[in-house]
């Protein structure tokens, strides 16, 4: 049997490349992609060899993860639950989609990951490989196998030589890419806490940065970014500078209550510096190109968007349906927005685009007014008619109960 795992170094994949081989027999290939995280890959890559793999793969998917994937979801606007912007879901079918690749050039049998039961990324794994692959069989040892406890998975590391690190302090759970990182467990499991600065892993804390307001340009095209203070660069290239200019200043942090896929609620704190700020000024741009039905839409179809991305259903119709709805608007979302960022805080300073559907002569209230105010009275008569209506109907069945209420209200 041949097997290929989504294996990142730490202590579940570490402990399951080992499991996987010795329950199934089997030839455990490990596929590291790399993502921007803080490991180094170099080590990550021994170490799976050290614990057994028979093929390790290692591939910089950094570029592919931010075009096809992070900046996907920035142009359709989705915040999960009206914050969270997504760094390791957004990961997860990326992961699926590289790995199932692997397994199928290999002649695998099966493709595994190292998520928990009660976790969201199970669904994420499992969702994207059958939809990428339903004929290869789907592996979750951490799920599956008897241990109970992360001291059980340490002793099994031990007995098997299978090479961990074990730090001192609070035991997080922290996950970290180019986009952004995710930190939970230990602490933070107590709502009551405020979260220790320790946990976070990118971001200067917004009230000590000692560092005086700065301008910050960022330029789009058809809604992507583009360039940084009229500098064109790649994806890479502008999330990482970004990312250094905006952790200085304390952006990015989000402390929240999410509901999980699985239907528990659990605590999480997040870090995206350069995305915060990317969201930020790309809906600016919106507000300036787009309609007003359009806008109000694909803000509502954006919180749609950012549900299927954290459900795990990023290979779904629904989301192929939604991205060409996507495509569709940001034929003109080009154009520079320029931020101020200052204490943790994201400030809107200019925004300039050819295709701004804002006119100044139709918003001015000084002697350049071309607004026809005689024609407002028309529209107004016509928007409230409705309510006329109604409330005419109200009072001609002189229900005194109901007219009372109201005027109470009043």
């Amino acid at each position: 049997m041949k097997i290929v795992l989504a294996y990142s170094g730490g202590l579940d994949t570490s402990v399951a490349l080992r499991w996987l081989a010795d329950t199934y027999k089997a030839q455990v290939i490990a596929f590291c992609a790399d993502i921007g995280q803080k490991e180094d890959l170099k080590a990550v890559a021994e170490k799976a060899r050290r614990t057994g793999a028979s093929q390790v793969f290692v591939e910089d998917l950094r570029e592919y993860f931010l075009t096809e994937y992070a900046f996907r979801s920035l142009a359709a606007g989705t915040r999960y639950e009206g914050d969270y912007l997504l760094a390791a879901p957004l990961s997860r079918p990326l992961i699926a989609e590289r790995a199932i690749k692997i397994a199928l050039a290999e002649g695998a049998d099966a493709v595994a990951h190292g998520a928990t039961g009660k976790g969201n990324d199970q669904v994420r794994f499992y969702s994207s490989f059958v939809a990428l692959a339903p004929e290869l069989k789907v592996l979750a040892p951490v799920i599956d196998w008897e241990m109970k406890s992360r001291d059980d998975e340490i002793q099994y590391a031990i007995k098997h030589n299978i090479p961990i690190s074990q730090k001192e302090g609070p035991d997080y759970s922290i996950d970290t890419n180019i986009w952004g990182s995710s930190i939970e467990c230990g602490p933070l499991d107590d709502l009551a806490q405020a979260p220790p600065e320790e946990v976070y892993q990118l971001t200067q804390p917004p009230n000590k940065t000692g560092l005086p307001p700065e301008e910050v340009s960022i330029g789009f095209k058809a809604g992507r970014p583009v360039s940084l203070n009229g500098q064109e660069l790649p994806a890479v290239a502008l999330v990482t500078r970004l990312n250094e200019l905006a952790s200085r200043h304390g952006v990015g942090r989000i402390d929240i209550i999410e509901n999980r896929v699985v239907g528990i609620k659990t605590r999480g704190i997040y870090e995206c510096p350069a995305g915060t700020v990317l969201h930020l000024a790309h809906r600016e741009l919106e507000k300036v190109v787009l309609d007003r039905d359009t806008f109000h839409l694909k803000t509502t179809l954006g919180d749609r968007y950012a549900t299927l991305i954290y459900d795990g259903l990023w290979f779904s119709p629904l989301r192929f349906a939604l991205d060409q709805f996507v495509d569709y608007t940001q034929r003109r979302i080009t154009g520079t927005i320029t931020v101020q960022l200052a204490n943790g805080q994201v400030i809107v300073r200019t925004r300039r685009s050819p295709f701004a559907l804002y006119s100044n002569s139709l918003s001015t209230y000084g002697a350049g007014d071309t607004f026809n105010h005689a024609a407002g009275r028309g529209f107004a008569y016509v928007k409230g008619l409705p309510l006329r209506l109604w409330f005419q109907q109200q009072e001609s069945e002189k229900n005194v109960v109901e007219q009372g209420e109201w005027k109470k209200a009043i």
